[in-house]
Protein backbone atom coordinates (compact mmCIF):
# COMPACT_ATOMS: atom_id res chain seq x y z
CA UNK A 1 0.00 0.00 0.00
CA UNK A 2 1.57 3.33 -0.99
CA UNK A 3 2.64 5.65 1.78
CA UNK A 4 1.31 9.12 2.20
CA UNK A 5 3.62 11.91 1.00
CA UNK A 6 3.33 13.67 4.34
CA UNK A 7 3.55 12.55 7.91
CA UNK A 8 5.22 9.27 6.99
CA UNK A 9 8.87 8.55 7.82
CA UNK A 10 10.82 5.36 8.43
CA UNK A 11 11.63 4.70 12.06
CA UNK A 12 14.98 6.12 13.04
CA UNK A 13 15.30 8.20 9.87
CA UNK A 14 16.13 11.87 10.47
CA UNK A 15 14.31 14.47 8.46
CA UNK A 16 16.44 16.33 5.91
CA UNK A 17 17.33 19.79 7.20
CA UNK A 18 15.53 22.52 5.41
CA UNK A 19 17.38 25.16 3.46
CA UNK A 20 15.99 27.74 5.84
CA UNK A 21 17.49 25.88 8.84
CA UNK A 22 20.92 25.67 7.21
CA UNK A 23 20.84 29.37 6.38
CA UNK A 24 19.77 30.14 9.93
CA UNK A 25 22.76 28.23 11.33
CA UNK A 26 25.12 30.00 8.92
CA UNK A 27 23.60 33.33 9.84
CA UNK A 28 23.98 32.54 13.53
CA UNK A 29 27.67 31.63 13.05
CA UNK A 30 28.33 34.83 11.11
CA UNK A 31 26.45 36.87 13.68
CA UNK A 32 28.43 35.33 16.51
CA UNK A 33 31.76 36.06 14.76
CA UNK A 34 30.63 39.63 14.13
CA UNK A 35 29.62 40.13 17.77
CA UNK A 36 32.90 38.59 18.94
CA UNK A 37 34.84 41.00 16.75
CA UNK A 38 32.86 43.98 18.06
CA UNK A 39 33.39 42.86 21.65
CA UNK A 40 37.14 42.47 21.13
CA UNK A 41 37.50 45.84 19.43
CA UNK A 42 35.58 47.55 22.20
CA UNK A 43 37.59 45.70 24.87
CA UNK A 44 40.72 47.02 23.20
CA UNK A 45 39.33 50.53 23.56
CA UNK A 46 38.48 51.31 19.94
CA UNK A 47 35.68 53.80 19.39
CA UNK A 48 32.52 53.16 17.42
CA UNK A 49 33.92 54.92 14.37
CA UNK A 50 36.84 52.50 14.18
CA UNK A 51 34.52 49.55 14.83
CA UNK A 52 32.25 50.59 11.95
CA UNK A 53 35.28 51.07 9.68
CA UNK A 54 36.46 47.52 10.38
CA UNK A 55 33.01 45.98 9.98
CA UNK A 56 32.46 47.78 6.66
CA UNK A 57 35.88 46.79 5.35
CA UNK A 58 37.09 50.37 5.08
CA UNK A 59 40.02 49.61 7.38
CA UNK A 60 41.76 46.43 8.54
CA UNK A 61 42.16 45.56 12.20
CA UNK A 62 45.91 46.12 11.78
CA UNK A 63 45.34 49.64 10.50
CA UNK A 64 43.05 50.68 13.33
CA UNK A 65 45.35 48.99 15.84
CA UNK A 66 48.31 51.03 14.63
CA UNK A 67 46.29 54.24 14.88
CA UNK A 68 45.09 53.45 18.40
CA UNK A 69 48.57 52.63 19.75
CA UNK A 70 49.55 56.28 19.36
CA UNK A 71 46.42 57.37 21.22
CA UNK A 72 47.18 54.99 24.08
CA UNK A 73 50.70 56.36 24.46
CA UNK A 74 49.21 59.65 25.63
CA UNK A 75 47.27 57.84 28.38
CA UNK A 76 50.04 55.65 29.75
CA UNK A 77 52.46 57.38 32.08
CA UNK A 78 55.79 55.60 32.57
CA UNK A 79 55.44 55.44 36.35
CA UNK A 80 51.67 55.25 36.91
CA UNK A 81 50.26 53.63 33.79
CA UNK A 82 47.26 51.32 34.16
CA UNK A 83 48.52 47.71 33.74
CA UNK A 84 45.46 46.82 31.66
CA UNK A 85 46.14 49.74 29.34
CA UNK A 86 49.66 48.41 28.90
CA UNK A 87 48.34 44.96 27.99
CA UNK A 88 45.93 46.61 25.54
CA UNK A 89 48.75 48.59 23.96
CA UNK A 90 50.91 45.47 23.74
CA UNK A 91 48.14 43.53 21.97
CA UNK A 92 47.41 46.35 19.53
CA UNK A 93 51.10 46.86 18.82
CA UNK A 94 51.49 43.16 18.05
CA UNK A 95 48.37 43.15 15.84
CA UNK A 96 49.70 46.14 13.90
CA UNK A 97 53.16 44.63 13.51
CA UNK A 98 51.88 41.22 12.42
CA UNK A 99 49.14 42.56 10.18
CA UNK A 100 46.79 40.22 12.00
CA UNK A 101 43.33 39.21 10.85
CA UNK A 102 40.24 39.74 12.99
CA UNK A 103 40.35 36.11 14.13
CA UNK A 104 44.02 36.34 15.09
CA UNK A 105 43.40 39.56 16.99
CA UNK A 106 40.58 37.99 18.98
CA UNK A 107 42.71 34.98 19.91
CA UNK A 108 45.67 37.19 20.75
CA UNK A 109 43.59 39.36 23.05
CA UNK A 110 42.24 36.32 24.87
CA UNK A 111 45.68 34.76 25.30
CA UNK A 112 47.22 38.02 26.50
CA UNK A 113 44.56 38.45 29.19
CA UNK A 114 44.70 34.94 30.62
CA UNK A 115 45.41 34.68 34.30
CA UNK A 116 48.59 33.00 35.51
CA UNK A 117 46.53 29.92 36.43
CA UNK A 118 44.98 29.78 32.96
CA UNK A 119 48.39 30.08 31.31
CA UNK A 120 49.66 27.30 33.55
CA UNK A 121 46.80 25.02 32.48
CA UNK A 122 47.87 25.37 28.83
CA UNK A 123 51.43 24.39 29.79
CA UNK A 124 50.30 21.56 32.08
CA UNK A 125 48.23 20.04 29.27
CA UNK A 126 51.29 20.16 27.03
CA UNK A 127 53.53 18.57 29.69
CA UNK A 128 51.00 15.81 30.45
CA UNK A 129 50.93 14.77 26.78
CA UNK A 130 54.66 14.73 26.07
CA UNK A 131 55.52 12.88 29.33
CA UNK A 132 52.61 10.41 29.30
CA UNK A 133 53.80 6.90 30.19
CA UNK A 134 57.48 7.91 30.41
CA UNK A 135 57.94 7.35 34.13
CA UNK A 136 61.73 7.12 33.98
CA UNK A 137 62.18 10.55 32.39
CA UNK A 138 64.16 12.92 34.60
CA UNK A 139 61.80 14.84 36.93
CA UNK A 140 64.10 17.85 36.56
CA UNK A 141 63.22 18.04 32.86
CA UNK A 142 59.51 17.76 33.63
CA UNK A 143 59.62 20.61 36.14
CA UNK A 144 61.80 22.76 33.88
CA UNK A 145 59.34 22.25 31.00
CA UNK A 146 56.38 23.01 33.23
CA UNK A 147 57.78 26.36 34.39
CA UNK A 148 59.47 27.54 31.20
CA UNK A 149 57.83 30.59 29.69
CA UNK A 150 54.74 30.84 31.89
CA UNK A 151 55.57 33.87 34.04
CA UNK A 152 54.29 36.67 31.82
CA UNK A 153 54.78 39.95 33.76
CA UNK A 154 51.80 41.92 35.03
CA UNK A 155 52.87 44.76 32.74
CA UNK A 156 54.30 42.99 29.69
CA UNK A 157 56.05 44.67 26.82
CA UNK A 158 54.68 44.21 23.29
CA UNK A 159 57.53 41.79 22.64
CA UNK A 160 56.57 39.69 25.67
CA UNK A 161 52.90 39.61 24.66
CA UNK A 162 53.91 38.59 21.16
CA UNK A 163 56.23 35.89 22.56
CA UNK A 164 53.55 34.51 24.90
CA UNK A 165 50.94 34.36 22.13
CA UNK A 166 53.37 32.56 19.82
CA UNK A 167 54.44 30.21 22.62
CA UNK A 168 50.83 29.33 23.48
CA UNK A 169 50.17 28.58 19.81
CA UNK A 170 53.34 26.49 19.61
CA UNK A 171 52.45 24.44 22.68
CA UNK A 172 49.25 23.35 20.92
CA UNK A 173 50.99 22.50 17.64
CA UNK A 174 50.90 18.69 17.06
CA UNK A 175 54.25 18.68 15.21
CA UNK A 176 55.98 20.53 18.01
CA UNK A 177 54.45 18.22 20.61
CA UNK A 178 55.69 15.22 18.65
CA UNK A 179 59.24 16.65 18.49
CA UNK A 180 59.28 17.31 22.23
CA UNK A 181 57.86 13.85 22.90
CA UNK A 182 60.77 12.27 21.00
CA UNK A 183 63.24 14.20 23.14
CA UNK A 184 61.57 12.97 26.33
CA UNK A 185 61.54 9.39 25.01
CA UNK A 186 65.30 9.57 24.42
CA UNK A 187 65.84 10.84 27.94
CA UNK A 188 63.66 8.13 29.48
CA UNK A 189 65.43 5.39 27.50
CA UNK A 190 68.82 6.44 28.92
CA UNK A 191 67.70 6.27 32.53
CA UNK A 192 67.02 3.42 34.91
CA UNK A 193 64.90 3.33 38.06
CA UNK A 194 67.96 4.13 40.20
CA UNK A 195 69.16 7.11 38.16
CA UNK A 196 68.96 10.15 40.46
CA UNK A 197 66.70 13.05 39.62
CA UNK A 198 68.67 15.94 38.20
CA UNK A 199 71.29 13.83 36.41
CA UNK A 200 70.20 15.49 33.17
CA UNK A 201 70.89 18.88 34.73
CA UNK A 202 74.41 17.81 35.66
CA UNK A 203 75.15 16.65 32.10
CA UNK A 204 73.53 19.79 30.72
CA UNK A 205 75.87 21.98 32.77
CA UNK A 206 78.88 19.86 31.83
CA UNK A 207 78.11 20.30 28.13
CA UNK A 208 77.61 24.05 28.45
CA UNK A 209 80.84 24.50 30.42
CA UNK A 210 83.05 22.43 28.13
CA UNK A 211 81.62 23.77 24.89
CA UNK A 212 81.54 27.31 26.27
CA UNK A 213 85.26 27.08 27.02
CA UNK A 214 85.94 25.79 23.51
CA UNK A 215 83.97 28.62 21.95
CA UNK A 216 85.84 31.12 24.12
CA UNK A 217 89.10 29.72 22.68
CA UNK A 218 87.70 30.34 19.21
CA UNK A 219 87.19 26.68 18.30
CA UNK A 220 84.85 26.40 15.32
CA UNK A 221 82.56 23.34 15.00
CA UNK A 222 84.37 22.36 11.78
CA UNK A 223 87.86 22.63 13.31
CA UNK A 224 89.80 19.41 14.14
CA UNK A 225 89.89 20.42 17.82
CA UNK A 226 86.08 20.18 17.88
CA UNK A 227 86.41 16.40 17.52
CA UNK A 228 88.31 16.25 20.82
CA UNK A 229 85.76 18.52 22.48
CA UNK A 230 82.95 16.16 21.50
CA UNK A 231 84.89 13.25 22.96
CA UNK A 232 85.33 15.14 26.22
CA UNK A 233 81.58 15.81 26.38
CA UNK A 234 80.17 12.46 25.25
CA UNK A 235 82.98 9.93 25.75
CA UNK A 236 85.13 7.89 23.41
CA UNK A 237 82.69 5.19 22.28
CA UNK A 238 79.47 7.17 22.01
CA UNK A 239 77.35 6.77 18.87
CA UNK A 240 77.48 10.36 17.70
CA UNK A 241 74.81 9.82 15.05
CA UNK A 242 72.40 8.74 17.80
CA UNK A 243 73.36 11.75 19.92
CA UNK A 244 72.71 14.07 16.97
CA UNK A 245 69.24 12.60 16.47
CA UNK A 246 68.47 13.22 20.11
CA UNK A 247 69.55 16.83 20.45
CA UNK A 248 68.90 18.18 16.95
CA UNK A 249 65.19 18.65 17.57
CA UNK A 250 64.69 21.27 14.87
CA UNK A 251 63.90 24.95 14.55
CA UNK A 252 60.63 24.77 16.51
CA UNK A 253 62.36 23.63 19.70
CA UNK A 254 64.96 26.38 19.33
CA UNK A 255 62.17 28.88 18.82
CA UNK A 256 60.44 27.58 21.95
CA UNK A 257 63.56 28.37 23.99
CA UNK A 258 63.90 31.81 22.41
CA UNK A 259 60.28 32.69 23.22
CA UNK A 260 60.68 31.54 26.82
CA UNK A 261 63.74 33.76 27.16
CA UNK A 262 61.85 36.79 25.81
CA UNK A 263 58.99 36.22 28.26
CA UNK A 264 61.52 36.13 31.11
CA UNK A 265 62.86 39.47 29.94
CA UNK A 266 66.22 38.21 28.66
CA UNK A 267 67.81 40.62 26.20
CA UNK A 268 70.08 38.01 24.62
CA UNK A 269 69.55 34.32 23.76
CA UNK A 270 70.37 31.99 26.69
CA UNK A 271 73.93 30.74 26.69
CA UNK A 272 72.95 27.08 26.39
CA UNK A 273 71.19 27.74 23.11
CA UNK A 274 74.43 28.85 21.48
CA UNK A 275 76.34 25.94 23.03
CA UNK A 276 73.83 23.36 21.80
CA UNK A 277 73.91 24.93 18.36
CA UNK A 278 77.69 24.52 18.36
CA UNK A 279 77.38 20.86 19.38
CA UNK A 280 74.87 20.12 16.61
CA UNK A 281 77.15 21.70 14.02
CA UNK A 282 80.19 19.84 15.39
CA UNK A 283 78.40 16.48 15.38
CA UNK A 284 77.52 17.01 11.74
CA UNK A 285 81.12 17.91 10.94
CA UNK A 286 82.64 15.11 13.05
CA UNK A 287 80.19 12.15 12.98
CA UNK A 288 82.71 9.79 14.55
CA UNK A 289 84.01 6.46 13.41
Amino acid sequence: MPRSGTGSRREGQNPRPSGRGACQRLYDAESFARLELIRTLRELGLGLGHVRAVLSGEQTVAEVAAAHVAALDAQILPQRGDPQLKVTRAVLSTVARRGSSAEEMTLMNKLARLSAAERQRIVDDFVAEIFEGLDTADPWIRERTRTLGVALPDEPTPEQVDAWVELAELLQNPDFRAAMRRMIEFNAADRGPDTPAGASQWFFRKLVDIVGAARARGVAPEAPEADAVLTEVFGEDTDRAAVLRRIDAGDEVSRYRELAAVIKGARTPPRYQEEFGWVVAALKAWPGR
